[in-house]
C-alpha cells in the first residue's frame, strides 16, 4: 500500500509518483528518488537487492573495512565509500577494481558542507535511496597540532573546536543531508525492517563511565556526538520514520588511531578491525525499533551516557 499523501499510476509501462506539490516523479524499473510526502513501498523500490550502503570516513581503518565486509559478505548490495582523498586511497581503489560497480568512491570532506550535499546528490541521482549510513571517521591526534590531554593545563581552544568538528558536526550534517536518502529507503532490499545510522561513538564519550578524565577534546566531542544522535533519533520516532540511529563502540582496535596508546592496553583487549567490524555489523543486522537511540559496545552491551 502506497503512503498516505502519496499516490501512484501506471503509465507507459512505468510507475510515476505524484508527490503532494502535484510533480510527477519517474520512478521507472531502476530506482526511486526520494521526494517529499511520502514513502515509498518495497514491491517499487526493488532494483538494488542487498541495499545500499554508504561508509563515511571509508579510506582507512574500521571504515574500510567496513566496506570490505559489506562487499565480502554476499555477491549482493551496493556500497558507497567515501573520504577527504580518494586519490590517495589507494585499498578502496583495490576493492573498486575488484568488486566493480558494487563500489562507487566520493570525495567527502565533514568541513565541507558541499562535499557533503554534493555527495547526497550523487547517490540519490544513481540509486535513489540508502539503508544504512555508517559514520566512521574520527580524530583524536594530529601530529604538532592536536594530542590527547592529560591535563586541563593542556586544553587548548584550537584542539576542543577541531574535535568537535570533525567528530560531532561533521557526522551529524552527514546525516542531515542523507536523511531524505535512508527515509526513501528504510529495510528495502535487506532483512532489515529499517534503514540504520551508526556512528562510531568512543566508550570515553560517556559521561557516567568517566572515571579516570583527560582526553577532554577527544571525550567532549565523542559526549557531543552522542547528544546529537540521540536527539535525532527521537524526532525519527515521533515522525514515524523507518530509520533506527544507533552508536556503537568499537572497542580499542588496532588502528592508525589507537596505535600510540596500544601499550596501556590489556592483554586481549586489543581487537583486529576484522573482529570488531564484524561484531558491529552483527549488532546493525540485528537491531529493532527499541533500539533506536541506544549506545552499544563492541559485544552488545549497552554503554551509559
Amino acid at each position: 500500500m502506497a503512503a498516505i499523501g502519496t499516490h501512484f499510476t501506471i503509465k507507459s509501462n512505468r510507475i510515476m509518483k505524484l508527490n503532494l506539490v502535484g510533480q510527477w516523479v519517474l520512478m521507472g524499473r531502476r530506482r526511486l528518488n526520494p521526494v517529499s510526502g511520502g514513502r515509498a513501498f518495497s514491491s517499487v523500490v526493488n532494483q538494488w537487492d542487498g541495499g545500499v550502503s554508504m561508509v563515511q570516513g571509508a579510506s582507512r581503518g574500521i571504515g574500510l573495512e567496513f566496506v570490505k565486509q559489506l562487499l565480502e559478505k554476499s555477491n549482493k548490495g551496493h556500497v558507497v565509500a567515501t573520504c577527504r582523498n580518494p586519490s590517495k586511497a589507494t585499498e578502496l581503489h583495490d576493492l573498486k577494481n575488484k568488486f566493480a560497480e558494487r563500489l562507487d568512491i566520493h570525495q567527502l570532506d565533514l568541513t565541507i558542507d558541499s562535499t557533503i550535499k554534493e555527495t547526497a546528490k550523487s547517490v540519490s541521482d544513481k540509486y535513489g535511496y540508502l539503508n544504512l549510513l555508517v559514520n566512521a571517521s574520527g580524530i583524536l591526534t594530529v601530529p604538532n597540532v592536536m594530542q590527547p590531554e592529560t591535563t586541563l593545563n593542556k586544553v587548548e581552544r584550537a584542539s576542543l573546536l577541531l574535535a568537535y568538528e570533525v567528530n560531532a558536526v561533521g557526522p551529524i550534517l552527514v546525516i542531515k543531508h542523507m536523511w531524505p536518502l535512508l527515509k526513501a529507503g528504510g529495510g528495502t532490499g535487506t532483512e532489515r525492517d529499517a534503514a540504520v545510522i551508526a556512528s562510531i561513538s568512543a566508550r570515553v564519550g560517556s559521561i557516567g563511565d568517566n572515571r579516570l578524565g583527560g582526553w577532554h577534546s577527544y571525550r567532549a566531542s565523542k559526549s557531543g556526538l552522542n547528544q546529537l544522535t540521540r536527539t535525532v533519533s527521537v524526532e525519527f520516532a515521533r515522525k514515524k520514520d523507518p530509520i533506527i540511529c544507533i552508536l556503537l563502540h568499537p572497542g580499542t582496535v588496532d588502528t592508525d588511531l589507537s596505535r600510540p596508546f596500544q601499550r596501556n592496553v590489556a592483554e586481549g583487549k586489543l581487537f583486529t578491525k576484522e573482529f570488531s567490524v564484524q561484531k558491529l555489523l552483527a549488532i546493525i543486522n540485528s537491531v529493532k525499533a527499541s533500539d533506536n537511540g541506544k549506545f552499544f559496545a563492541w559485544d552488545g552491551k549497552e554503554i551509559p551516557w
